[in-house]
Parts: structure tokens; sequence; C-alpha cells
């Protein structure tokens, strides 16, 4: 039985329709001094924007360099098969890095009814895995409604709300899945995403925990939502079944936030209507042998896309960098991995794949997150970097 291995073949790493897709992502350069850039994707090559812009944040939030970044004739740094080859965090090598920098990185939780009794499980039995089987069966016979028919902040959410607040089985869960005001979070923070082929990172407190596929809404800074990518908003089940408090130690920690392979921005070939629609595959892969495949479906979602970042986005929260919004994830699995009734948790080594048709495919390794690579290349650096490499002020058109 051999190690799970990460893909290295761009066929299987981009769109399927890559050839009409706008992709734009990052690349570690190598060079002295090497450095991020960001690129385009272009007949399965990659080509430098950083004479353009010297980041993605100015890239994406400047329609004019948007159009010229498809159109232009840019440096060709390299193919994506060998960026894809190249060990992950060698500076010596060309390599893939999450497409989004500067941008805040925010997450939208509770988004699919499927994944709300999951949460509420998770809070009721206090994170306590070998609970859950019984209490998954109880609360769905006492619920007595198909959730994925109650509308968000409508009167028969009320109405359920006055229910079961009657019973004593109301949640905070379901305050955020059914009221009116979504559940907003910061999942990382700007530079800390770690993207194709990267070790994800658990915090090594958590015995209970899962990969959750989901859809990365890219928007720019005036609050227009102007292309996707895929993102693994890795989850702690018991550390914020324990305690809602505790969602900031279960969310936030070093490498557990992944997204990638690439942005693909919308045009005529790809809209937000395809977002919408998208299905995502998740394909677990252990060194045990193990293998855990599942799916979930944009059109299930309880809240638009664009509510979500309607309610994220506004005149109360700007970001004058843009923004990554994770859109959340109907996954929950709940398949034993061990002993009976102990349900799926992630084991160190296994290879998570999210794979969506017109996104593509995004892959990482599990570990924890104190054993991954330390982030270390923060604001900081990254203006000391974009100095030294004169793609700062009127140095960057010389």
């Amino acid at each position: 039985m051999g190690d799970p291995m990460i893909s290295t073949d761009a066929r299987a790493v981009l769109p399927e329709d890559a050839g009409r897709a706008f992709l734009i992502g990052r690349a570690w350069v190598p060079g002295n001094p090497g450095g991020p850039s960001p690129v385009l994707v272009r007949d399965a090559r990659l080509l430098d924007l950083s004479r353009l812009a010297p980041t993605v944040a100015h890239l994406l939030n400047d329609p004019e360099r948007r159009a010229l970044a498809r159109t232009g004739d840019w440096p060709v740094l390299g193919t994506i098969d060998a960026a894809l080859a190249a060990p992950s965090g060698a500076a010596e090598r060309l390599h893939l890095l999450a497409p989004v920098d500067l941008q805040a990185i925010k997450a939208c939780g509770v988004t699919f009814a499927r994944s709300l009794l999951e949460r509420v499980i998770e809070e009721a039995s206090r994170g306590d895995a070998a609970g859950a089987a019984s209490l998954r069966d109880n609360l769905v016979a006492h619920i007595g409604v198909d959730l994925t028919k109650i509308v968000p902040g409508s009167e028969a959410a009320s109405r359920l709300k006055s229910e079961l607040q009657k019973q004593g089985r109301w949640s905070q869960y379901m305050e955020v899945g059914l009221g009116p005001d979504v559940e907003v979070f910061t999942k990382a923070q700007s530079l800390s995403a770690v993207g194709y082929g990267d070790e994800v990172g658990l915090n090594p407190i958590s015995s209970w925990n899962n990969p959750e596929p989901e859809v990365v809404l890219i928007v720019d800074a005036t609050g227009e939502t102007i292309g996707a990518t895929l993102g693994n908003d890795v989850n702690l089940r018991d550390v914020e079944g324990r305690s809602a408090l505790l969602l900031g130690k279960a969310k936030d920690n070093n490498a557990s936030c992944s997204i990638g392979p690439f942005i693909r921005l919308f045009d005529a070939e790809f809209t937000l209507d395809d977002v919408r629609n998208a299905k995502l595959r998740l394909d677990v892969e252990g060194c045990d042998g193990f293998h855990l495949t599942g799916a979930s479906s944009m059109a299930e979602i309880s809240r638009d896309p664009l509510e979500l970042v309607r309610q994220t986005h506004n005149r109360s929260h700007q970001y004058p960098d843009g923004l990554a919004l994770f859109t959340g994830t109907m996954f929950a699995p709940i398949e034993d991995r061990g002993a009976p009734g102990m349900g799926f948790t992630h084991k160190l080594g296994d290879v998570v794949r999210i794979v969506s048709p017109r996104l593509g495919r995004l892959e990482n390794t599990v570990t924890t997150s104190d054993r991954a690579r330390p982030w270390t290349f923060g604001l900081t650096q990254l203006v000391d970097n974009l100095a030294r490499r004169g793609l700062l002020g009127p140095e960057r058109n010389r």
C-alpha cells in the first residue's frame, strides 16, 4: 500500500474548459531575489503579470488591469506541469501559491441545511464524536420538518424558531442558519493561505475534524463579485463543538486555510450562474488505505451567493484590498473510520482532493499546524520583497 500522491499533471488540475477560462493565479518566481508574482494561465503555461500589477489585489481591483492581463503579451515563466512538480516552498523553483494575497479571507458558516444539523449535533455533543450518532437521529425526529425547505429569515423560519424555543431545542447555529443574519467570520489572515500541493494544517488539540470543500467568491474593493475559486475551510468539530467562542481557535491556525489552484474570473464563458450551479466532489485518500468520497452542490445553498457578499461587504464594512469569501459547505462526513459510532476524522498524510469541473482541482496533504511549514512571509516581508525587485512605484514600468 503506497502513500497517496498529489497530482502534478496540469490536465488534472485545470478546469475542463481551461482553454476558454480566464485564470489568474500567484506563483513564486525564483531569482535573486525571488518572490511572489501574479500570473496568467495561457496554454498550460504561467505568464508573469508582475510588471502590470505587483500583487493580485492590485490586479483584481482595477478593471483596466484585468482587461490588459488577458490580452497582453507577458513573459512566460514556465509550464504549469513544472510548477506542480516543484517541492512546496522551494525558493529556487517556480511553484504555485494561494491565488490571493492582500485580500481579507472571510468565511460564511451554516449556509447549507445538511451542515446546519451537523453543527447543532457538535454543539449538543459538546464536541464528543462518540455521542454524535444517537444525537443525530434524535434531533432529526424532534425538528420534524425538512430544513432544506425553510428560507432563512422567512416567516416559516420564525415560526420554527418559536416552536423549537418552546421545546428548548433552538440553537445558536439554527439562528445563523435560519435567521436573517448570516454567520461571517475571519477564516485566515491576509497572505497566510496555502495553495495547491501544500500541506494543510490541523490544530493538534483536535481529535475530531474534517475537510470542508467550498466555493470561494472573489470580491473586489467595490464589493463586486468578479470570480471564484476552490477552498478547504478546515474544520475542527470537537473544538468548535465545545464552545462557539472557540471558533477562532478552531478555524484560524497555521496552514488551516487552503485556496486554489487559480481564480476563474467572470466573463461570457463563466458567470455567477455557473457558481450557483457548481458541483463539488471531495475525495480523501489515507495512508491507511481509507477512501472517502462525497459531493456538494451549490444549488442546495440556503442563501444566494450574492446575499452572502452583501452581508459581508456593505456600508457597515468595507474591504479596500478586496476579499475572498468562503461560501460554506453541505459536506459533513459521518462515515466511521475506526471504532463504530466515532465517525470520520483526519489522519496525518491524508490527501484531500476538491474538484469542480469549471474551477479545477485543489489538492493538499494533511498534517498538524505545528508540523506544517511556519508562516513567515507576511505583509512586511512582501513590501520589502516587492521593493527589492523594483515592483513598487515608478520603478515597476522600467
